[in-house]
């Protein structure tokens, strides 16, 4: 190894796979190591230490894998200035501009170790007046300094949660299809009362499926009593939903009888047709158009909504961002103040909040295909907890937890 730099790590190393882990990266990036301490824990609590060297043929290659490793917590040992170039053009980084993770993050500036605000995976470091922040590369901007290399920076890996922790005991496996279910909704409950007891926001990322399956009283029900600050959507479930609420149908399906309706399949484009006539949802609920459902409980709530399309949307309806750029923004723009996160059958939107969450951000994802999570957890979102059941059971029980006296019966008004 004709360039190296010595790295460490400290934490459950052993028992959660994660030194295993970081050597398979070195070894994948095209690089080699030496294992040069080792101190174990000794008691189930105790944590383990680890120094290793890290080399390769060039110097980039390292920074490669140092930047990689990064993600479970491996940090240098030496301490040094952060390297910073600017930006040579607008929406583009320097060629070795550090690859962020979502995970806490210090950058070492004028002698001292700076946080980062808002860690988001898959961007860059700029640092502008002594300050730190993450920036998406279609932000960036000609000149901003941009923190190349992984020297001078830092990340913390997040604390392993342990059932005997906080009662929140299904963190420890990452896809659970066996575990009794009420016994986790039970702890996502307790989750969520105390993520609103200490002032945090509860953000929900949904699919159709949560109306396809009859679970939308159950979510007007969280809604209106104060569980769902903000949801994330795309066009599909704000579409169905309103169909639901203006011919009591979803993809043309009667939801009472669960059978097709003649013109059914008409049914959710000319519900998108009624909202863009009153030009928004908000405009369809105040002129009195739209008088149930989901996004008629947000609006009322006044509560917020990001809903961004793709390219097969019919319509869409007038609030959807059709620029994926810019319904990125507006989703960051809703991320502050975020203490837990719920996904339901929804995997590109999933993936998406994903991407830009903090890892400090509990998150289940809730959905009958386990893939979902799977790929969830490989893009990075290694926070992410899942639950393979039926969208609807869920959400009915998660709503008998939180909402007194709630029965599934005439809930969504």
């Amino acid at each position: 190894m004709k360039h190296t730099e010595t790295v460490e790590i400290t934490g459950h190393l052993l028992d959660t796979g994660v030194l295993a882990r970081v050597l398979d990266d070195v070894l994948e990036y095209g690089g080699d190591y030496r294992v040069d301490r080792l101190d174990l824990g000794r008691e189930h609590d105790d944590e383990s230490y680890a120094r290793i060297s890290v080399g390769a043929d060039d110097p980039e290659t390292v920074q490669r894998i140092l930047m990689r490793v990064q993600i479970h917590g491996v940090n240098p040992v030496t301490v040094e200035e952060a390297r910073l170039e600017p930006a040579p053009r607008d929406g583009v980084f320097p060629d070795e501009f550090y690859s962020t993770t979502n995970l806490e993050t210090l950058v070492r500036l004028g002698g001292d170790w700076v946080r980062v605000d808002r860690p988001e995976m898959d961007c860059g470091l700029v640092v502008d007046g002594g300050a730190v922040r993450t920036v998406p590369v279609s932000d960036v901007r000609a000149g901003e300094l941009v923190v190349c290399g992984a020297t001078g920076v830092r990340v913390l890996a997040p604390t392993d949660v342990r059932p005997e922790d906080d009662g929140f005991g299904f963190m420890g496996s990452a896809v659970s299809s066996e575990k009794p279910q009420a016994l986790l909704v039970r702890q996502i409950a307790a989750r969520m009362r105390d993520v609103r007891a200490s002032g945090g926001r509860i953000l929900w990322v949904g699919g159709p499926a949560i109306v396809h399956t009859g679970a939308a009283p159950a979510m007007v029900a969280l809604v209106r009593t104060g569980w769902v600050d903000v949801l994330f959507a795309g066009n599909a479930l704000a579409a169905h939903d309103i169909e639901s609420a203006l011919y009591g149908t979803s993809l043309g399906v009667d939801l009472a009888h669960g059978a097709g309706v003649p013109h059914g399949h008409e049914h959710h484009i000319r519900a998108i047709n009624t909202i863009r006539r009153c030009g928004s949802i908000r405009a369809a609920v105040e002129q009195g158009v739209l008088t149930g459902g989901v996004m008629h409980a947000l609006v009322e709530a006044g509560n917020d909504f990001v809903l961004v399309g793709s390219v097969r949307d019919d319509g869409p309806l007038p609030d959807v961002h059709t620029d994926v750029v810019e319904g990125q923004r507006a989703m960051r723009a809703q991320l502050p103040g975020a203490g837990f996160c719920i996904m339901m059958a929804t995997m590109l939107h999933s993936i998406a909040t994903g991407n830009i969450l903090p890892a400090s951000v509990p998150l289940v994802c809730v959905d009958i295909n386990p893939a979902t999570v799977t790929k969830l957890a490989d893009r990075g979102s290694a926070q992410a907890v899942g639950i393979v059941t039926d969208i609807g059971l869920f959400l009915e029980q998660l709503a008998r937890e939180l909402v007194p006296g709630y029965g599934g019966v005439d809930a969504a008004g």
